[in-house]
This record gives structure tokens, sequence and C-alpha cells, in this order.
């Protein structure tokens, strides 16, 4: 949990490293949260989501939008990398899966131009 709350609070910190561990912690616990408002959607609703997706779920994707994309930016930052290659998933599937290689990569461990190797702190 403390991952995603440092998320949180670098929300607008585009600089920077993040860690491996931090951006799948992320979405890790990114992904449960939209999971349980699914189910509060779904008992707003009562019962079902036949008319599409509740209203707790698109206010909170799009209350994630910048976080997600600072902590990507952070983690490519990490792996020496400009923020500039998430626009590689503009290319169909194949660039997903570069930019998803990228993101599984350890970080380079020698000091970039973009702060001290996170592990060594």
């Amino acid at each position: 949990m403390q991952w995603y709350i440092n998320v949180w609070k670098n929300a607008f910190n585009f600089s920077g490293r993040a860690r491996r561990k931090e951006y799948w912690m992320f979405y890790l616990i990114n992904m449960l949260v939209s999971l349980a408002l699914v189910f509060v959607d779904m008992a707003i609703s009562g019962g079902s989501l036949e008319s599409g997706v509740g209203i707790l779920s698109i206010i909170y994707s799009f209350i994630l939008v910048i976080p997600a994309l600072a902590v990507t930016f952070r983690r490519l930052h990490d792996t020496s990398r400009s923020a500039w290659w998430i626009l590689i998933c503009l290319i169909p599937l194949v660039g997903a899966i570069i930019l998803l290689i990228f993101m599984v990569l350890d970080s380079s461990e020698d000091e970039n131009k973009w702060g001290e190797n996170p592990k060594a702190q």
C-alpha cells in the first residue's frame, strides 16, 4: 500500500525515477480498487451493470490518468529511457508489448540523467 500512496504523493512529478516494485504495486492495487468500485457500482445500480460502466469507475479512471502517466514516465527514466518512449504504444499490439518489456526490465544500476538509482537509496 505504501507504493500506491507514494505514486499518489508524486502524482504530478514527471521527473526522477520509479522502481519496478513501485510501478507494479501501483497497478496491482489500482486493479483491486477498480474491481471494488465495479462491485460498488453494481450494488448502487441494483445488481447489474447492463447499461455499462458505473459512475464511480468512470470518475476513478479520469482521476487516475495523471498519476499513471507520471509513474510510467518515471519508470521509463529508471530504465534510462526518455518518457517519449511511451508513444510507442501508438503502434498497435507491438508497441504495447515493447512498452511492457521496458516496464519489466530492471533499473539501470548507475546514476543517469534523471537521478540516482532508487534501489541504492
